[in-house]
């Protein structure tokens, strides 16, 4: 967990700004793997496979695209995981009054 301290001289508005900005990167990251989810599903759904299998057993040579629609798959894969780990971060932020 992270825990945030904001301390503003001036006002509290400081605060609210803080928190609404790392709600709007919240939203934003929801919005991003909601699309890359998407896009390993149709991989899924196209190979008939899960994507630990693929991950696990195939090689360019076994996509239809070759390496372009392998990077793109494990890219994909690799992004999913990125911004689940960077939604857990931010949703675990706690704040501390002052």
């Amino acid at each position: 967990m992270i825990k945030l301290q904001i301390q503003s001289e001036a006002d509290d508005s400081a605060v609210e700004i803080i928190k609404s900005a790392i709600a709007a990167e919240i939203k934003r990251l929801e919005i991003g793997l909601q699309k890359t989810e998407k896009q390993i599903r149709q991989f899924e759904q196209t190979y008939n496979i899960p994507s630990e299998k693929f991950l696990a057993e195939f090689a360019a040579e076994d996509m239809k695209k070759k390496d372009a629609e392998y990077v793109e798959w494990a890219g994909e894969l690799r992004i999913r995981d990125r911004i689940s780990e960077d939604l857990k971060r931010l949703s675990g932020i706690e704040y501390v009054a002052q």
